[in-house]
């Protein structure tokens, strides 16, 4: 795992700003000071000040899980 200044996709930003919105809605204090009152955009100030990272999960592996059943059929891929 490693830890993520830059955003490598727009999705991961909204993903990050959402969670610490998410965060500041419950009562975390702000990072930075901020004339909003509005807590998603309160969290894009502190990504843009550089004080919100993120944990980066390096060569994860995908698992699927395998669903047993007499009507389920099964593929070859």
């Amino acid at each position: 795992m490693s830890i993520e200044q830059s955003f490598d996709s727009n999705f991961r930003y909204v993903l990050v700003a959402a969670r610490r919105a998410r965060q500041l809605q419950n009562g975390a204090e702000p990072l930075v000071a901020s004339h909003s009152r509005k807590a998603c955009r309160v969290a894009q100030e502190e990504i843009n000040a550089g004080k919100i990272a993120y944990v980066r999960k390096e060569d994860a592996p995908v698992l699927r899980p395998e669903v047993e059943g007499a009507d389920i059929p099964k593929f070859a891929s």
